[in-house]
C-alpha cells in the first residue's frame, strides 16, 4: 500500500500535546560545523543539557570528535563521505542507550512520520509487486485513481516515461514514482487483463487519508467488534465515530482488538481509555530524569462506553500505546484482557527534528500504569541483539502455547482496584491466556506467502468473477463464494509453476486456512469501497472464521461482565 510499512513509534512530543523541538545545525552536527566557535558550542551544551559538569564533558567530546573528523577529511588516504561517517557514529553512540532511542535519516524520518499523520499526497492505490510487475490491488475509495478509472488487477507498466517493471523493482521505487505534491499530474501506462494494448491515464495527485480503525461491525445483535491497528493523529476521531455507530446498532458488549498494534501517540491512547473508564481515575503517568517530562493523565470525560462487558485482545505484537490502554483497563478492572503477553515497551520517546530533516527519537521517560507497573521488559544498554531476540526466546520457552511458560517477576507484583494480582517488568500479561493456533502453519504455506501466490490467486479470482460478485450483498457472499478444491487446485498448480514444490501433507494441513485467506481477500476487493473510513469489515468478518483467538474470546463475555461488577477476582493469567 502507498502508506508503506508500519513503524513502532511512541512520540510523546510530536503533535500530541508537546512541541516538536527544532534544533539548529550546531546541535545536530557539532563536528561538521568547523566554523562555529567553541564558545558557541559550549553555550548550546549549557542551554540544552544544563550543568557545569555536563558542559565540560560535552565540550571535551566535541573538541575530540571535531579533531578526528577533520584529520580524516584532510589526511585519510581515500576520499570519504563525512556525512555518512557522522550518521554511522550517531547510530553507534545511541546503541549505548536504550533499545528505543533511535536516529533516522531524512528519508526514513519522513516515512516514519507518515504512518502517524492523517495522510499523504499520492494517487490512491494499493499495489503489489508480483513476478517483477506492479499490480493494482485496489484503487482507494474516493481517491484520484478510482476517479480516473484504475481497476484492481491493472498492471502499471510505466509512470510518466519511466518503466516500472523488472527484477530490481522495489516498494520504495514505486512509492517515489507514485507519490508527489498534491495538484501535480502523473501519467500511468496501464495494461489491463484481456486487453492487448496498454492504456494511458492522467491522474492528478491529491491528499490520501490513512486510517487506523481497520474494522468496526456487529458480530451479533449485541456484540461489537472494533480493531485498531495503530494510534495515529486521526485514531481517536475514527474510534469515536466507529463506537457511536456500533452503539446505534444496539451494541451492549464490545470486543476491541489491539493485536499487532505497535503503538503511536500517547494522548490518543489515553483518550480512548477514557471512553471506557469512569470518574477521574488515573490512566497513566510518566517519570523521567527531568521533571519536565513527568506527567499524570486522568480520565476527564463521560465516555461513550463506561458500562458494559469489554474484552481487549493483545498479543506479542501489541506495544507501547496499546499497552497503555490495556494496562489502564486491567488495573481498573474495566476490561478482561485476553490473548498473549504483550511486547513490553514502557519507554517514551520525544522526536527531535534536526536541521537536515533527520530525526532523533530520544527516550525521555518511562510510563507506568495506574497501579504503578512499568511495562518495559528488561534490557542491557549496548546489547540490542539480545533485546531483539526476546520474542524468539518466548517461542522457545513455549510461551505462545502454554500459560505456565510466562515467568513474571514475583518482586514486581501489583494489585488492581479490585485486588487482583498483576505484574510489571515485561508487558501486559492477559487475564485469560489464549494460545497461538499453529495447526495450519507449514513450510509450504510460508512458501506460498513468500511467492505472493495466495494474494495473486485471490486477485485473479476476483477479476474473473467481478461482475457477478459485485451484484451480491455480503449476506449472500459466504454461500456464493466457496473456493472449492478445484479452485485450490489451480492455486497449487500456479505455485508449482512459480517454483514452490507441492507437499500434499502440508497442503492438507493448511488447506482450510488458505481457503479462508483467499475468500477474505476476495471479500475485501469487492466490498471495501462500500465501507467508510478505510475499514475492511467484510475482510475481517471472513478472516475471523479461522481466527482461534477471536472465536475463543467471544465465549468470555460472561467473565467480562462479572469482572466489571467486581464478582470475578481471579489472578492473571487465567490458565483454564
Amino acid at each position: 500500500m502507498e502508506s508503506g510499512e508500519r513503524f513502532n513509534n511512541d512520540p510523546a512530543g510530536q503533535k500530541g500535546g508537546r512541541p516538536v523541538i527544532q534544533n539548529s545545525k550546531a546541535t545536530v552536527r557539532l563536528p561538521m560545523l568547523l566554523g562555529i566557535t567553541l564558545a558557541g558550542g559550549v553555550l548550546i551544551g549549557a542551554t540544552f543539557f544544563g550543568g557545569t559538569k555536563s558542559l565540560n564533558t560535552i565540550g571535551r567530546g566535541y573538541t575530540k570528535y571535531r579533531e578526528i573528523l577533520q584529520l580524516i577529511e584532510n589526511n585519510y588516504v581515500d576520499t570519504v563521505n563525512t556525512d555518512e561517517l557522522v550518521d554511522y557514529s550517531i547510530e553507534k553512540m545511541l546503541q549505548k542507550l536504550d533499545p528505543h532511542t533511535a536516529y533516522m535519516n531524512p528519508q526514513d524520518a519522513i516515512a516514519a512520520r507518515s504512518q502517524l499523520e492523517g495522510g499523504f499526497d499520492g494517487i490512491g492505490v494499493e499495489f503489489n509487486i508480483f513476478k517483477d510487475t506492479v499490480y493494482v490491488v485496489t484503487p482507494l475509495a474516493g481517491g484520484p485513481s478510482e476517479t480516473a478509472g484504475i481497476q484492481s488487477g491493472d498492471k502499471i507498466i510505466k509512470v510518466d516515461d519511466t518503466p516500472l517493471a523488472g527484477k530490481k523493482i522495489e516498494n520504495s521505487a514505486v512509492f517515489k514514482a507514485l507519490r508527489g505534491k498534491r495538484g501535480t499530474e502523473v501519467k500511468l501506462t496501464i495494461l489491463r487483463k484481456g486487453e492487448k494494448e496498454p492504456k494511458a491515464f492522467a491522474i492528478t495527485r491529491d491528499r490520501i487519508p490513512t486510517y487506523s480503525v481497520d474494522a468496526a461491525y456487529m458480530i451479533d445483535n449485541k456484540t461489537g467488534y472494533l480493531k485498531v491497528n495503530r494510534f495515529s493523529e486521526t485514531t481517536y476521531d475514527e474510534f469515536k465515530t466507529a463506537l457511536t455507530a456500533l452503539k446505534a446498532q444496539g451494541m451492549t458488549q464490545l470486543l476491541m482488538d489491539l493485536r499487532n498494534n505497535p503503538g503511536g501517540y500517547m494522548d490518543r491512547a489515553t483518550s480512548i481509555a477514557d471512553e471506557f473508564i469512569s470518574g477521574n481515575k488515573l490512566l497513566v503517568y510518566t517519570d523521567g530524569k527531568d521533571n519536565r517530562y513527568d506527567r499524570q493523565t486522568f480520565a476527564r470525560i463521560a465516555g461513550q462506553f463506561e458500562e458494559g462487558p469489554l474484552i481487549v485482545l493483545v498479543d506479542e505484537g501489541s506495544a507501547s500505546a496499546s499497552e497503555i490502554v490495556a494496562g489502564a483497563l486491567q488495573d481498573h478492572d474495566r476490561a478482561l484482557i485476553a490473548g498473549r503477553r504483550s511486547f513490553g515497551k514502557g519507554l517514551v520517546q520525544m522526536p527531535v527534528t534536526l536541521s537536515d530533516g533527520s530525526e532523533l527519537r530520544l527516550t525521555i521517560s518511562r510510563y507506568y500504569t495506574p497501579s504503578g507497573r512499568s511495562i518495559q521488559k528488561p534490557y542491557v544498554p549496548g546489547q540490542e541483539g539480545d533485546y531483539e531476540k526476546d520474542l524468539e526466546l518466548r517461542s522457545k520457552r513455549g510461551e505462545y502455547y502454554i500459560a505456565d511458560s510466562i515467568k513474571n517477576d514475583p518482586k514486581l507484583k501489583f494489585k488492581t482496584d479490585g485486588g487482583r494480582v498483576v505484574y510489571g517488568g515485561g508487558g501486559i500479561t492477559p487475564d485469560y491466556f489464549i494460545p497461538r493456533d499453529s495447526s495450519w502453519q507449514t513450510s509450504y504455506l510460508v512458501q506460498l506467502y513468500s511467492k505472493n501466490i495466495i494474494r495473486e490467486f485471490a486477485m485473479e479470482y476476483t477479476n474473473d468473477n467481478r461482475k457477478k460478485l459485485e451484484k451480491l450483498p455480503f449476506a449472500e457472499f459466504d454461500r456464493a463464494v466457496t473456493i472449492n478444491d478445484e479452485e485450490l487446485g489451480k492455486l497449487t498448480k500456479q505455485a508449482t509453476a512459480e517454483g514452490v514444490k507441492f507437499n500434499e501433507k502440508e497442503y492438507n494441513r493448511s488447506k482450510n486456512y488458505i481457503r479462508t485467506q483467499v475468500k477474505a481477500l476476495v471479500a475485501r476487493s469487492i466490498y471495501q469501497k462500500n465501507n467508510k473510513g478505510g475499514q475492511n469489515n467484510e475482510f475481517f468478518r471472513v478472516i475471523s472464521e479461522s481466527d482461534d483467538t477471536y472465536q475463543k474470546a467471544l465465549r468470555l463475555f460472561d467473565r467480562a461482565g462479572k469482572l466489571e461488577h467486581g464478582m470475578f477476582t481471579y489472578n492473571a493469567p487465567d490458565k483454564k
